[in-house]
């Protein structure tokens, strides 16, 4: 396959969407990264087309094939037609531990060019991820074997997402333009903390909106719609919260956004001066953003989500001053169900926060975008 060139290489993107948006989140701008910067052609096997038209709606919930943004996208449904009229592609992704039909599967082994098949993993900040980093596993049947992709936070693993442009993105970014568009009033003046609220159901937010009403300094509240807006509307005794709300208690504003189609994420947490953000995709977001964050990990049984949230921490968190430090992980233990939040004790090393975030978006580029180390692994492997 000597002289295989991008332009030539063919990926097939299988995608099952367990919870809400983030396996389709990832999926989809790993798709979008592949095709625009790296020159592939990208096919998203996909199957739930509403969760995906939430992210993108140029998605027709209604079509079996599709194409958006230079992606052909199919309606994923045990597709029985898969490996006998599908052309198998160079790049086989199978994310987050989804099953590929078996009949695919056969077709790939079939393939006199065998396909560089990956797993891509959930991201990770645990020490253990780049010891199984691109690691082969032997398929039982078929002689074809599957590659570990696991994205992390640290040297020798398959890093993040992040595509080339987006940094010019951020220093050009109308934060005045964007207030005006989005809520429809004039940017908050330098006093008020502005907070972006993405999360799931949290029994501690009553507490910390609550602390943000007795605040000293005003509070806007940026609350895209989602699994957290009843307990916001509960909060003001409201029936609900819903896009272009607005309420008003103490030194709290709150301002309901509709929900926030993927390309305009970034630009939410650009406006804050604080992102709150929930599962992986947006926890990545956050991190280049330069913007102090506090991440909701997704909830699991026993607690198993712990371990790796201090994980996490031990990357982010480690070059704070000692007490700047302890306040970023009691309160992010805090919002993961361990503890009471302290706003007033978290929030006054603003100034160490700040500067970390800035540092940790360096420091985190270093090891390389999680797309473009994906596609250099596998020209190596189809020369």
């Amino acid at each position: 396959m000597a002289g295989h060139a991008d332009a030539e290489i063919a990926c097939d993107i299988f995608c099952e969407v367990i919870d809400n948006f983030g396996d389709i989140g990832v999926c989809w701008r790993l798709a979008r990264q592949l095709k625009a910067e790296h020159g592939w052609q990208v096919r998203l096997f996909v199957d739930d087309l509403k969760a995906f038209h939430a992210l993108c709606p140029a998605v027709d919930a209604t079509l079996a094939r599709q194409e958006a943004e230079g992606v052909v996208i199919e309606h994923w449904h045990a597709p029985t037609h898969a490996g006998d009229t599908l052309q198998i592609a160079d790049v086989v992704i199978e994310a987050f531990g989804c099953e590929l039909p078996a009949i695919y599967v056969t077709a790939m082994a079939r393939r006199d060019r065998k396909p560089v098949w990956f797993n891509l993993e959930y991201l990770s900040a645990e020490d253990w991820v780049a010891d199984f980093h691109l690691r082969p596993s032997p398929h039982p049947r078929h002689a074809i074997n599957k590659t570990f992709f696991f994205p992390g936070l640290g040297a020798g693993t398959g890093g993040v997402l992040k595509e080339r442009t987006l940094d010019a993105q951020r220093e050009a970014f109308q934060r005045d333009a964007w207030w005006q568009e989005r809520v429809g009033i004039a940017a908050p003046s330098s006093e008020t903390t502005v907070i972006s609220l993405f999360a799931y159901e949290n029994p501690a937010i009553d507490t910390l909106l609550e602390q943000w009403r007795d605040s000293p300094t005003p509070i806007a509240l940026l609350v895209p719609e989602g699994r957290i807006s009843g307990a916001i509307a509960r909060f003001f005794g409201l029936s609900g919260f819903a896009a272009g709300s607005k309420a008003e208690s103490g030194s709290l504003k709150a301002y309901a956004l509709g929900f926030v189609e993927q390309p305009l994420f970034d630009a939410l947490l650009w406006a804050a001066d604080i992102n709150f953000v929930r599962g992986e995709d947006s926890f990545v977001r956050a991190q280049w953003a330069q913007k102090p964050f506090v991440w909701q990990i997704y909830p699991q049984a026993d607690d198993a989500h712990l371990p790796k949230l201090d994980a996490a921490l031990a990357h982010y968190a480690n070059s704070l001053p000692e007490p700047a430090r302890a306040a970023l992980e009691r309160f992010w233990h805090a919002w993961n169900g361990v503890g009471a939040p302290d706003w007033s004790g978290f929030w006054r090393y603003r100034k160490h926060l700040e500067q970390r975030a800035a540092d940790w978006a360096v420091e985190l580029a270093s090891i390389g975008d999680l797309a473009g180390n994906l596609a250099d692994f596998a020209k190596s492997q189809l020369k």
